[in-house]
């Protein structure tokens, strides 16, 4: 079940377009997914032949849960039986969650997970248990751990981060070590957020939903991963606005879209990010990946389920009507549930417009595999002091809106990250008339 946003918990297989035995050619629509967010049909990730369907049509699973085997190679294929469909392997949370209150004999209990038989080495099933997650394959990689010794608690004795992380706790730390989920600053058998707070008589107590758990995760991983420190900049639009208030009409008639200051703001992120790529850039180990392609991941809020990445692909490619159209079309398809996977992978950096509900600034978080990402304030008309031709001061009433970019100082200093902001100030500023 593939990850269609930061935010998705889980999928629901609607309908399969292929059957068990069907030759299936790569990037082949295979079957067809409805999240909360997203329908879509999904391809699949190599050519080969369908084996065995594992989640049938109707079925909600969690993301990244194995919902079928493709066999690769042509002559096990030829020699695999026909298996049913069977139910996930893991039953489903309940929609809604349960709340309880807490009474002073409220107890909580625990199961654990029997391990699993071990599987022939090279066996369909061995191939499938340590096929984990990017994730798993780059923590275990860091502490010099093989996949295949573990036992695994997922779907077909999947390895999950879970079974990784209780199996590096358990391990004799090596000297000068921190193990996953370890606090740099707090003793040995201490939590690394303190203890675990404990309801008290009278309190409500509701488990997380899925979509909470995941955000969770993914934002802690986010923290975890990168150094962050945020810059923030004033900057004034006044300009950018009686651009947009001469060419709005015009605009619109001709491109039936509507004209925001986004799109010009897009731009000059675009013609910044040329300039500096550093900020266009993700890290890998010791290693700094310079993106050619400018990808921008545009937060779209969706109500009531929260929010969604969709990425403008090679966005200097486009126009001021060619942002507009491809900013506005993916906005309305994230809220209609009708984005691609494509849509909501390989952002390279990403923007958020908090300011649409009122917030001056704030410091983003900087999504997993980039090195920044850029806050947008409120746009409002502010007093300034501005000196004219001959050095007079003056107050006016300007545009301007606070930009807030939050950066990766593993790799890119303050200084970078402020030039860019300066760059980008003055380009804006300065933005010529009909646009860049």
């Amino acid at each position: 079940m593939p990850q269609m946003g930061e935010s998705i918990a889980e999928g629901t297989v609607s309908r399969w377009l292929k059957n068990v035995g069907d030759i299936i050619r790569r990037d082949e629509p295979i079957f067809e997914i409805s999240t909360d967010k997203v329908d879509a049909e999904i391809p699949s990730p190599s050519a080969g032949v369908l084996v065995e369907i594992l989640v049938g049509e109707g079925q909600t699973v969690a993301v990244q849960t194995i919902v079928a085997r493709l066999e690769t190679d042509a002559a096990i294929a030829a020699s695999a039986p026909a298996a049913p469909v069977a139910a996930p392997s893991v039953p489903a949370a309940p929609a809604t969650p349960a709340a309880s209150v807490v009474t002073p004999s409220t107890a909580v209990a625990a199961t654990s997970t029997p391990a699993r038989p071990a599987a022939a080495a090279g066996s369909f099933e061995e191939r499938i248990r340590t096929k984990s997650s990017p994730l798993v394959r780059k923590i275990a990689a860091e502490h010099g751990v093989e996949i295949a010794q573990l036992e695994g608690s997922g779907v077909a004795g999947r390895v999950t981060r879970k079974d990784l992380e209780a199996f590096l706790d358990k391990r004799p730390a090596a000297t000068g070590a921190v193990s996953v989920g370890a606090s740099m600053h707090a003793p040995a058998g201490v939590e690394q957020h303190g203890p675990m707070p404990t309801p008290w008589t009278g309190d409500t107590v509701e488990p997380m939903s899925k979509i909470r758990r995941l955000t969770s995760d993914h934002m802690t991983l986010a923290v975890r991963t990168a150094a962050h420190v945020t810059s923030f900049f004033e900057i004034d639009l006044t300009r950018i606005a009686r651009i947009r208030a001469s060419m709005r009409k015009d605009f619109e008639a001709q491109s039936g879209q509507k004209l925001t200051y986004l799109p010009f703001i897009l731009q000059g992120v675009t013609q910044q990010l040329k300039r500096h790529p550093v900020l266009n850039a993700s890290v890998a180990g010791t290693d700094i990946i310079y993106r050619k392609a400018i990808n921008l991941g545009i937060a779209v809020a969706l109500e009531p389920t929260g929010l969604i990445v969709p990425v403008a692909k090679r966005a200097d490619e486009l126009s001021l009507v060619g942002l507009t159209k491809t900013v506005n079309d993916l906005a309305t398809r994230a809220r209609s549930k009708k984005l691609s996977p494509a849509d909501v992978q390989d952002a390279t950096f990403t923007i958020t417009n908090p300011g649409v509900f009122g917030s001056l600034f704030g410091t983003p978080i900087i999504p997993v595999g980039t090195t920044a990402i850029l806050g947008l304030g409120a746009i409002e008309k502010r007093p300034k002091v501005i000196t004219g031709p001959d050095g007079e001061d003056t107050i006016a009433i300007r545009t301007c809106a606070y930009f807030s970019l939050s950066f990766d100082h593993r790799v890119v200093d303050g200084a970078d990250a402020d030039r860019f902001m300066a760059d980008l100030k003055k380009t804006l500023e300065s933005i010529p008339d009909g646009g860049f």
